[in-house]
C-alpha cells in the first residue's frame, strides 16, 4: 500500500493458537493515505482470519508494546458432557463439573503483585519474574461456558494456560485453594498443574 518496507511493531506475542479480540500494532511511514484508507485496504489484503477493527493517527513517540499499561486476557471452558461441534476450537471441552466458587476464591490470590515462576513457561523471555494482577474474575456464560478473565500488567510465557489448568484442578478437587494459594508461593512450576490448551485463549484488551 505504501510502496516501500514498512516495519510493524505489536503489542507483544502470543502462543501459537492463541486468539485475540484485541490486539494493537504500530508502524511509521510518509504517505497520503488516510486511516480509514488504511482500514479499508489492510482489509482487503490481508487473510479472513484477520481483521484490522480500528485504524488512527497517534504520537510519533507512540510505541505498541513499550507503553502498554495492562493487558487483559480472556479463557473460554466449556464445561458440559457433550463437546460442541462449531465452537470446538475457541473453548477447553471440560465434561467433569466444576467448582465454580473454589476456582473463584483460589484466583483472587492472584491478585497484587507477586513472583509468577510457578506457572511461567521454560524459555520465558523475561529480565523478572514478577508481575502485578490488577483484577480476576470467573463467570458463567451462556449455561455452559465459564470464562475466566485476568489483568496484569505483563505476562510470562504460558503463565495464563498454567493459572488456568491449576484452576480447573481446583475446580475438580483436586486441590484446594489454600493448594492453589502455596503453589503460586512456592516459585515451584513443578507443583502446579498442566497447561491448558491455546485454543481457549484470547487477548482481549490492550490497555494504554
Amino acid at each position: 500500500m505504501t510502496g516501500h518496507k514498512v516495519a510493524v511493531v505489536g503489542s507483544g506475542r502470543t502462543d501459537a493458537g492463541v486468539h485475540a479480540f484485541g490486539q494493537v500494532a504500530n508502524f511509521k511511514c510518509d504517505t497520503r493515505l488516510t486511516p480509514g484508507e488504511f482500514l479499508k485496504g489492510l482489509n482487503s489484503l490481508l487473510p479472513d482470519c484477520i481483521v484490522i477493527r480500528g485504524c488512527e493517527l497517534v504520537q510519533e513517540n507512540f510505541h505498541a508494546r513499550y507503553d502498554v499499561k495492562s493487558k487483559i486476557y480472556q479463557y473460554r471452558i466449556l464445561n458440559r458432557i457433550l463437546p460442541a461441534a462449531i465452537q470446538r476450537q475457541y473453548a477447553w471441552h471440560i465434561r467433569q463439573p466444576l467448582n465454580i466458587e473454589a476456582m473463584h476464591f483460589a484466583a483472587a490470590e492472584l491478585i497484587g503483585e507477586h513472583d509468577f515462576t510457578a506457572f511461567e513457561g521454560t524459555g520465558s523471555p523475561r529480565s523478572s519474574s514478577i508481575r502485578r494482577v490488577i483484577k480476576t474474575s470467573i463467570a458463567q456464560q451462556d449455561e455452559d461456558y465459564l470464562v475466566f478473565e485476568i489483568e496484569a500488567d505483563g505476562f510470562l510465557r504460558f503463565m495464563v494456560r498454567n493459572i488456568v489448568g491449576t484452576l480447573v484442578a481446583v475446580g475438580m478437587g483436586k486441590i484446594s485453594p489454600q493448594d492453589f494459594k502455596d503453589i503460586l508461593a512456592s516459585k515451584d512450576r513443578s507443583q502446579a498443574s498442566a497447561t491448558a490448551p491455546s485454543h481457549g485463549l484470547f487477548l482481549k484488551e490492550v490497555i494504554y
